[in-house]
């Protein structure tokens, strides 16, 4: 009980003092409407071509939202040595970190509904899989907050981590198969593609969105959380190593 009262309230401060933040409030909502305006007068095409548009503007509202925050927020307080004191409180590592870690979890999966929400205003969305989209949802915002948290360990400064985030981010955009198929790459890069999580979180919004994910959803699942599995225990070991030995 100790533990999950811990837990909330670690969380509720994440929320009231990083995530629901004006600036950030705004950001999540601008950031997907400025993504869909942008690749709907890039690409010339009608409101038609939104529902194959929408995989990669969900995926992009996730993972930009997650990472950017949590990689930040984490690398912050370690700076500033208040991530030293909940490292004192009486609680295993594991629940500390996923009080962390939750609140960008929820933040991204609240992003990734935004460009939802404006596309069934434009679009008919009425074939869209929803007991497979939310899950999908869900897995790709653990997986890059999880994705953040690495990046955050891994990094001294608040500068060294956007920077590192976008080290990662970009080549996932053109690599995992939200824009662009991954049948459609150069052959020697189609192996990089497939250790990307991102990917079988591309292939799950595909096949929730537009039934054309190229692999079975159930596969696409249990890869995410193997993926965020890895990435969580690995972040956990390199915080023992770093920041607590």
């Amino acid at each position: 009980m100790r533990a999950w009262i811990a837990f909330w309230n670690i969380l509720t401060k994440d929320m009231r003092s990083y995530y629901l933040k004006p600036p950030n409030i705004s950001w999540g909502l601008l950031f997907p409407l400025v993504w869909i305006a942008m690749f709907l007068i890039r690409s010339r095409l009608g409101i038609e071509s939104l529902p194959s548009l929408l995989p990669g503007l969900v995926g992009l509202s996730i993972l930009f939202g997650t990472t950017s925050v949590l990689s930040v927020t984490v690398t912050f307080e370690k700076k500033g040595r208040s991530f030293e004191r909940l490292l004192l409180a009486p609680i295993s590592l594991e629940v500390l970190m996923l009080a962390k870690t939750t609140g960008a979890i929820l933040f991204g999966a609240v992003n990734a509904f935004v460009p939802l929400v404006v596309g069934s205003f434009l679009t008919d969305l009425s074939a869209v899989n929803w007991a497979t989209l939310i899950p999908a949802v869900v897995l790709i915002a653990v997986n890059s907050t999880f994705l953040g948290l690495f990046i955050a360990v891994s990094v001294k400064e608040v500068f060294e981590a956007q920077t590192f985030s976008n080290f990662f981010r970009f080549p996932m955009i053109f690599l995992c198969g939200l824009f662009f198929p991954i049948g459609q790459l150069p052959i020697w890069l189609r192996p990089l593609s497939y250790i990307l999580p991102l990917t079988y979180g591309a292939d799950a919004l595909h096949g929730s969105i537009r039934h054309a994910a190229a692999l079975p959803l159930p596969a696409d699942f249990a890869l995410l959380t193997a993926f965020g599995a890895v990435l969580f225990g690995v972040s956990l070991r390199n915080i023992r190593r770093r920041w607590i030995m």
